[in-house]
This record gives structure tokens, sequence and C-alpha cells, in this order.
């Protein structure tokens, strides 16, 4: 009896324990079943559009679309820069089983250089993830068909098809158009980089890194649908870019071929001006280089000969070559003169063929004693010392000056400062005064050497700009506007910009004019050899700037000087006189003198005077 009792208790407590466990289970289901719901409410209701965006991002990839860059036209609308189609080899690194065995493969198949790999791994460090890299550019139909047939052992790798830099007109306007090329890590500001973000080139020098903000465009956006290998199945849509804005330069091409042909092999600049808007019609640096070479990465040993060349193809002289102006200030110096009563129109100083300073035994020579063992003249005014380049006239005009007075009046034409052409790099040459020795050399101004500075010699460098703004203000009787390449952005025309101006009395202007017209078509003109034939007014002035110091008794020997020692030759000129449409300044390097010079601007000008418009 006592047996079932226990037995009985023994199932009643078992029941119990059973019950308690199954309410506690019971009880822990619906804790989790709530937990589940409360998270499913979370996830579905109040983390809803924060996961929903993390799973469109996990399917959707953003991707830019890089703008079309804008062309540079010249004035008569002649494509000078343009875009053209073109296939790009590229690698996906994320896409490639081993990335240097394809690298080694594709070097064997193209033969890809040492630039080539570099670029690559440069270019690697600033994409996003997935996107592929450019690897070489511009494929051929051999390189296209040489790709397609090994492409089974070339994972990760694709032929994009996209638009190129191209320069129809190849060394012809290297220096003043510049070039784009592949963006390097130092090219782009950290502030920058998101705006080139799928962008692969970008403005070097020239034209188009001055203007590579307006040429640049906007980046586009394109959200397309991605598999889980980020392979695009759709595109769900796209903003489109904002093309980069078209250049109209004042850049005459036919002008700047003329130019081009007439210096030939000789070494030198020349810059023509429209002086009633400061446009830029020609801009020659001779030698040249063709621009297309850099676009997408010159070679070691093409880039090592032009950078290693004594005749430097890569300097812009236009605006970096840095020379003594020569006789090219005397009208300005004239002018000046005039201004400041230091002379008359009738002043008459005696020429002998040199001067000296009272007390100094040394004679300074003028360039006709050792053609003629004289002077021009018994005396010399303003108007023949202009027309036949006497220096004993300029250093008499020097010396009444002082070097500091002397370097004012330059200054106002412009000398020894940037013009602010739309170029990068410019250099601003040298204006010397006895301040700029103090400071720069540390000694003291000698009266002699105002006498050098007179005649452009000495330490006053000009650029060939300078010295073509500064014959503008001649030309246009006092003003000078702010030289431009760029007409107009996108068919908005650029207004001209006044940067000099210079006041003087009609007769001081009529006299240096006058001076100027009888260099090119008086007999004793030191520039009569361009006067045949010549069916247009033309004012000009010719230079000879001295390269190597000639001791006080010797004379000047071509023959003896090596080439890189010679005399350069300047010449400016405006045409016509009566209203001057077009100014030049040329310089031509060790060519002897100003002889070299102005048949390259004859022929420049017979070409502007004789078109039709």
């Amino acid at each position: 009896m006592a047996r079932q009792l226990n037995q009985m208790q023994d199932w009643a407590r078992e029941t119990r324990i059973t019950h308690g466990r199954v309410t506690v289970l019971a009880v822990l289901m619906v804790l989790v079943m709530l937990g589940l719901l409360y998270r499913y409410f979370s996830l579905q209701v109040v983390q809803n559009e924060e996961f929903r965006a993390q799973s469109d991002r996990n399917r959707i990839a953003v991707r830019t679309v890089a703008p079309t860059r804008g062309v540079i036209v010249d004035r008569s609308g002649n494509f000078l820069a343009v875009n053209q189609p073109s296939f790009t080899l590229a690698i996906t690194p994320e896409r490639a089983e081993d990335l240097d065995n394809v690298l080694i493969t594709l070097s064997d198949l193209l033969g890809l250089t040492e630039t080539d790999i570099e670029l690559f791994k440069e270019a690697r460090k600033r994409r996003r993830p997935l996107s592929p890299v450019p690897l070489k550019y511009r494929l051929n139909d051999k390189e296209l068909a040489v790709i397609a047939v090994n492409k089974h052992v070339l994972s990760g790798v694709s032929v994009l098809s996209e638009l190129t830099r191209h320069y129809p007109e190849g060394d012809l306007l290297g220096h003043a158009l510049g070039y784009v090329g592949r963006i390097g890590i130092d090219d782009v500001d950290e502030s920058e980089k998101e705006a080139y973000r799928g962008i692969s080139h970008i403005g070097k020098v020239g034209l188009e890194a001055y203007y590579e903000d307006v040429l640049r465009g906007g980046l586009g956006v394109s959200r397309v649908e991605t598999n889980a290998r980020g392979v695009e199945l759709d595109v769900i849509d796209r903003i489109e870019p904002v093309p980069g804005a078209e250049l109209t330069l004042h850049l005459d091409i036919e002008l700047q071929r003329v130019a081009a042909a007439a210096m030939g092999d000789m070494r030198g600049a020349v810059v023509a001006l429209d002086p009633r808007t400061g446009g830029v019609l020609s801009a020659v640096s001779s030698p040249r280089y063709d621009p297309n070479k850099f676009v997408n990465g010159i070679s070691f040993s093409d880039y090592a000969k032009l950078r290693d060349s004594r005749d430097a193809p890569l300097l812009n002289r236009v605006i970096q070559g840095q020379y003594p102006p020569a006789s090219t200030i005397k009208p300005m110096l004239g002018l000046a003169g005039l201004n400041r009563d230091l002379i008359t129109i009738d002043t008459a100083i005696p020429d002998p063929g040199y001067y000296q300073l009272p007390g100094d035994p040394r004679r300074y020579r003028d360039w006709i004693l050792r053609v003629r063992g004289t002077g021009h003249a018994e005396e010399m005014n303003l108007r023949d010392s202009i027309a036949q380049s006497c220096d004993v006239y300029f250093y008499e005009l020097a010396n009444r000056f002082g070097i500091d007075a002397l370097a004012e009046s330059l200054d106002d034409f412009g000398i020894g400062s940037v013009t602010g052409v739309d170029l990068p790099s410019e250099k601003r040459g040298i204006l010397p005064s006895s301040e700029w020795k103090r400071r720069v050399i540390g000694s003291s101004w000698y009266g002699g050497e105002t006498l050098i500075v007179g005649i452009g010699q000495g330490y006053m460098l000009a650029t060939p700009m300078q010295l073509a703004v500064a014959t503008a203000a001649l030309a246009t009787r006092g003003t000078a506007f702010k030289p431009t390449f760029v007409a107009a952005v996108d068919g908005t025309s650029v207004e001209p910009e006044p940067l000099l101006n210079v006041s003087a009395e009609t007769a001081y202007w009529d006299e240096v004019f006058a001076g100027m017209v009888d260099t090119v078509s008086s007999v004793r003109g030191t520039a009569f050899g361009m006067r045949s034939g010549l069916t247009y007014s033309v004012a000009g002035k010719t230079g000879t700037a001295q390269v190597v110091g000639i001791a006080q008794d010797a004379t000047y020997d071509e023959e003896a000087l090596s080439e890189y020692q010679r005399n350069h030759g300047w010449f400016i000129a405006f045409a016509p006189v009566e209203n001057p449409e077009i100014v030049l300044a040329v310089l031509t390097e060790n060519s002897g003198g100003g002889s070299s010079a102005y048949p390259v601007a004859r022929a420049m000008l017979d070409y502007w005077m004789s078109r039709d418009e």
C-alpha cells in the first residue's frame, strides 16, 4: 500500500515538474516571438530607409561619367584641338587573377613600355574599386586583334571606347596650345579630386592648362544595376555630364603657318598682336615640338631628346625667352625724352662714332664705327637716330635721363613686367635701376652702365611678348591692351582689358613715327632691305642684341664666334601706319642682327595686309 502511495506521489511530482517546464518554455517562446516581432518591426518600419539604402548600394553602383573636353578653334573656326574616338586598353585589378602576370603577358603581346606600366600604377592609386584603369591608349587594329585572340588568358582586361585629345596642326601650335596629359599624383589638389573622378587627363601647359577649368566641363553620374561580381546589368538612370566650353582664339592659323615658314630652322620667337584688342594673332616659338606625343605619355627617350637639346624646343620663347631688347627701345626712349624735356624735336647731337663720359677715357662705340670708321653724320636728330639706330644719340639721351628716370620711362611701356597674357609661367624680364642693382647684385650703379642700358643692352632683359605689347602702345599712340589668345568662350566674347596708357603730345608721336617709317623707307634706314615692293605703310625698328661682351679695342667678328655666341636679331613693326591693324615683334637667336628678323616680319605683313576679311 505504501509502495503504491509513493508511486502515485512520484507521478504527481513529475507532472508538476513537466507542467513547470512547459510553462517556462512557453514563456520563453512567447518572449522569443515578441523579440522577433520587434526586430521585424524595427527592420521593416523603423530602419526601413537605412537598410533599403544599404541594399541599393550593394545592388546599384554609382559611376561618374567623364565630360567631353571643350574644343579649341581659331578666329575662322578651324579646329586646333579636338577629341578623337579611340580604343583604350584597361585593366580592372580586382578581376585579374594575377595582375603581375597579366601585365607581363600584355607587355610581350603589345610591347608595353616602362612608362606605360608606371603611369598605370599611378592611375591605379586614384581610382575606385572595380573601376577599369587605363593602360594603353589609341589601340590600332592589329593590337585590337591580338587582345581579342588572347582574351582567354587576359583576365580583368577590357577594351574601352573613348575620346582622346588630338592636335591637328601638330608642332605648329605646340607652345601656344600646350597639351593635356595623364593625371599624375601631384596634378590635382585634395580639394579637386572629386571633380576629376573618372577623368584621366588634365591640361599640363599652354592654353590647355590656363583654361583647364572651362575646358574640363562637369562630371555626370550614372546609376547601374550590378550582380554580386560587380558586373553591370542595366542602367537605372543617368545625369549627363556638362561638356567643356569651346574656346575661340584670336589666332589666325594661316598667319601662324606664314610665320613658322619664315622662321624656318632659326631659333627665336614671333608675336603678332591686334593693337585694337590685344588679341594674339600669331605666336611662334622655334624650334617647335609636337604636343600629340605628350597626350598619352611620351617615351623616356623622346622626352630626353627634347629636354637635353641645346636648342631647348620645350622653352616657350614667346613668354619665357629673356633677351636684351637692344635698339628696339629707342623709339620709346625718344618719346620719353621729349615728354621729360630732355630733348626737343630739333635737338642735334654730335656723332663722331663714339661717346665719352666727362673725365672717363673709355669710348662707348656706335655700331656704325666698325662699318665706316666714322659716325652716322656730324650731327644727329631724333628722327634720323631712330631710323639709322644711332647709338651715340641714345648714349647722350640715357646720360641725361639717369638710370632711375630711364627705368621709370620704360616701365610705362611694360618693360620688366609680366603682360598677363593667358599662358602660364610667363617671365617678367629685367628692368634695371640703381635700387635693383643694390638689391640683386649688392653693388652701386655706375654711369657707364646707364649708357649701355640706353641702347637696350647690359642688365636689361625683355620677352618677345613684352616688346609686342610695347609696340602696340606705340602703334595706338599710348594705349595697349592685355594680350590674350582667347576671343570668346562658348560664343561669349572676352572684352579687351586696358594694360598700358602712355601720354604724349601729337607732335612727339609724329616724330617717333617718322623715325620708324624711315627705318623701312629711307635708304639709310636699318630695315631698308624690306622696302622693295611694299604696297602699304610700315613703321619698324631693328635691334641687335649682344650675347657676349666685346673688349674696348676689339671688333665683332661673327666668324670667330661659335653659333651660340653670335648676336640676336630683333625687329618690331606695325602696319598700316595710319590705322594700325597688326603689330609684330620678331626675335631671331644668334642670327647676327636685325637684318635676319625683318624678312620674317615682311612675310607676315604681306599675308595680313593682302588677306580677304
